[in-house]
């Protein structure tokens, strides 16, 4: 019950995805032309990363090449000393773009990812402890923990279902993720299924870990509130004391 559920939330999902190959096809016809397969999958690999997306190897590097040739024509058209600043301003919008729509979404991703680890390895550990296999306690957990880790592990485990093995999969789902933190747990899980040893402590070290983990961001983004707060200071508080302790004079010497 639990598998066809499971499978059946995951099925407008498949599609989407299958739609989007057939799209990426299409692109690669023009792609593998023009750049060469090193980047190509370099690309692939990093938006594999960034979770649901509409965004494409092909439709990435073509624009990015056009925004690039696009800064470098307009630039040398308005700009003094153009033949310095043009090859600049396209070489910035190439990494700029890169930036803004890979690098940044997979920062988000990340963190998002790490904020949920938690929550959901301690289901699971909670769950292998009632004595169940990892596969099942996965397929109970994710069917009760909404997350975007808890849909990364129905993918992998829909792949079981469709043949693969679960060392396989949860390879796999490494490479759709991008924190470090995570994919150690995973290969910890797929190591412990390969040598048999016992995962409930795995499991136990690698939550304590997360919870040092969340403790010593806390902290951090602690340490650094004096900071801002003395930025916030120097911009807006000294300025509207020194306003009212000099007004009288000023308004006296205006006067």
């Amino acid at each position: 019950m639990v598998k066809n559920k499971m499978y059946n939330s995951t099925k407008d999902e498949n599609q989407k995805l299958k739609n989007k190959k057939i799209e990426e096809e299409l692109d690669n016809s023009i792609v593998n032309k023009i750049y060469r397969k090193k980047d190509i999958e370099f690309v692939s690999s990093r938006i594999s990363m960034m979770g649901k997306t509409n965004l494409t190897v092909g439709s990435f590097l073509n624009m990015r090449l056009l925004f690039s040739i696009l800064a470098f024509i307009l630039v040398l058209i308005i700009a003094d000393f153009s033949y310095v600043l043009a090859p600049a301003a396209a070489v910035a919008v190439y990494y700029g773009y890169y930036y803004v729509m890979i690098t940044e979404p997979i920062k988000r991703r990340t963190a998002k990812l790490d904020h949920e680890a938690l929550n959901f390895f301690e289901i699971l550990t909670l769950t292998l402890e009632s004595g169940r296999n990892l596969e099942n306690s996965l397929e109970i957990t994710v069917d009760n923990v909404e997350s975007e880790l808890s849909n990364e592990f129905k993918k992998t485990l829909l792949e079981i279902r469709f043949g693969k093995s679960l060392i396989e999969t949860l390879e796999g789902m490494k490479k759709r993720i991008p924190s470090e933190t995570i994919n150690n747990i995973i290969l910890n899980m797929g190591q412990t299924s390969i040598f048999g040893s016992n995962i409930l402590d795995t499991m136990n070290n690698q939550i304590d870990f997360l919870r040092d983990k969340q403790l010593l961001e806390v902290k951090e983004r602690m340490n650094r509130l004096p900071n801002k707060i003395s930025i916030i200071s120097v911009l807006f508080i000294v300025p509207l004391i020194l306003l009212l302790v000099l007004g009288p004079f000023l308004v006296n010497f205006i006067g």
